[in-house]
């Protein structure tokens, strides 16, 4: 479209700042909801980039907001900054070697999608500014994608209610637009409570916590056969009762994560898992209760938006990388499986290309994807507003998402080279949107259309807060 070398200059224009932000934050992985250094960044950062800043966002301690430019259309830019339990690891070292400290680290890329995000909303404003165009952009630091369904909270609370159009991002091992498919997911502990004794002397009068939590297993493992085969149920135990072998556990606790593509599928399917659990009770003798921890909705595709960056993409070409980068990231991909690779690519839609190890090449808008997909809380976002994803380039093809090779791979040059090729996807897309008049009520339009065969209804219980503790 106009103009595009205009708006990419200001991205150039403050590259150095956001990079050095992503390694900041790089270097400081904090988990969901506890991101307070992470966020401390990034709200000094909108201070120095002369945004308006609206903190406690939703009553969200670790959410931010900065807004800038006056009256028009609202373009909302989504970052994250929330790590991962369990993938620390030393940067640029293609070997398993986790860092001493407490094992945090940013195996999903969110300290590159936080600090591309902003810069992207950085070259809007200036564009806006020295142009004298109207419009607002705002920047949404949005912590606790990881489980926490943040977003969800905030589109609850109304944050997004005045927003024309959201944009986001997330790395990849591929330049495109991001498919609107991801699962609709809930979170949900189940404690057992049971009784206890001596496990040898009196082990009539005890009552498992434990038997019941592994007796639920067992009904949800063969509820797999009978599900959804797009569904996904995974657990986690919290609380197993203790460490004592001759204690009978009195009380024990587990994290079900139910998805579906839907959420009347979703529904359906924790309505099932419930039942379970409750049987599980009654064959221990147990009592269980419940509590949901967070909850998402799947994605809501936008076409005209998807058009619109898909555009942005095939001007802007596949991202700059250069044979430093190549060798580089083709130590990390040796320590990948063929399979690896080609699921990489299945997940892409495009051909298998042998050799390849960084993205040379944009993802057509004819790919047809195949693969696993995930969760994000960008989908309650997709519901309340018009709102597109792009997949931008940062890491080594076959690079499986909540690695320690991804960690690794954060500060490396093709990661800062990435992050700047998708923010000025991303600041591209925001400004045809407040440029096109016709683009926004497209749409919009869009927008209406598919909510409108299907309302949003929040699938958070409206009794639960942010589980602001949930990290501590």
């Amino acid at each position: 479209m106009r103009n595009s070398e205009d708006i990419w200059r200001h991205v150039d224009a403050h590259q150095d700042d956001f990079i050095a932000l992503s390694d900041r934050v790089w270097e400081i992985p904090e988990l969901c909801y506890a991101e307070f250094r992470s966020c401390a960044e990034h709200t000094a950062m909108l201070e120095a980039k002369g945004f308006r800043i609206t903190r406690d966002v939703a009553g969200i301690p670790t959410a931010v907001m900065g807004e800038a430019g006056e009256d028009g259309p609202v373009i909302a830019i989504l970052g994250e900054y929330d790590a991962l339990p369990g993938l620390s690891q030393a940067a640029g070292v293609a070997e398993q070697q986790p860092l001493p400290g407490a094992g945090f680290g940013h195996g999903c890329g969110h300290n590159m999608l936080g600090s591309a995000s902003m810069l992207a909303a950085t070259a809007v404003k200036d564009y806006l500014d020295a142009n004298g165009i109207k419009g607002r952009v705002r920047y949404y630091g949005c912590p606790a994608e990881e489980g926490g369904a943040a977003k969800g909270f905030m589109a609850r609370a109304g944050v997004f209610s005045d927003v024309d159009v959201a944009i986001s991002w997330h790395p990849s091992s591929f330049s495109g637009v991001n498919p609107a498919n991801s699962l609709a997911n809930t979170r949900i502990d189940f404690s057992f409570h049971g009784r206890a004794s001596h496990a040898a002397a009196s082990p009539h009068l005890g009552r498992s916590a434990l038997d019941a939590v592994e007796l639920m297993s067992v009904g949800v493992n063969y509820m797999r056969e009978h599900m959804p085969s797009d569904a996904r149920v995974h657990s986690a135990i919290l609380d197993a009762g203790g460490v004592a072998p001759n204690v009978v556990q009195a009380f024990a606790k587990v994290r079900y994560l139910i998805r579906a593509t839907t959420l009347p599928e979703l529904s359906s399917l924790i309505a099932r898992v419930r039942k379970i659990a409750e049987g599980a009770a009654l064959m221990t003798e147990t009592r269980v209760s419940t509590q949901v921890v967070s909850a998402v909705s799947n994605l809501l595709a936008n076409t005209p938006l998807e058009r619109a960056m898909q555009d942005n993409l095939d001007r802007i070409g596949p991202p700059p990388f250069d044979e430093a980068d190549r060798i580089a990231a083709r130590a990390f991909q040796a320590t990948l499986s063929d399979e690896d690779i080609e699921a990489s690519y299945r997940r892409a839609g495009i051909p298998v290309k042998p050799g390849t190890v960084l993205c040379d090449e944009i993802i057509p808008a004819d790919a047809k994807p195949n693969g696993g997909v995930g969760s994000t809380d960008v989908g309650d976002v997709s519901w309340v507003v018009p709102t597109v994803q792009a997949r931008g380039a940062t890491y080594a093809i076959g690079t499986p998402g909540h690695s320690w090779q991804l960690t690794a791979q954060g500060k490396m040059g093709a990661a800062h080279k990435g992050l700047v090729h998708v923010a000025k996807v991303m600041a591209g897309t925001a400004l045809d949107v407040i440029r096109d008049e016709t683009l926004l009520a497209r749409a919009k339009a869009d927008h209406q259309a598919r909510v409108g065969k299907t309302p949003y209804v929040c699938p958070l219980p409206v009794d639960i807060d942010p589980p602001i503790k949930m990290s501590a």
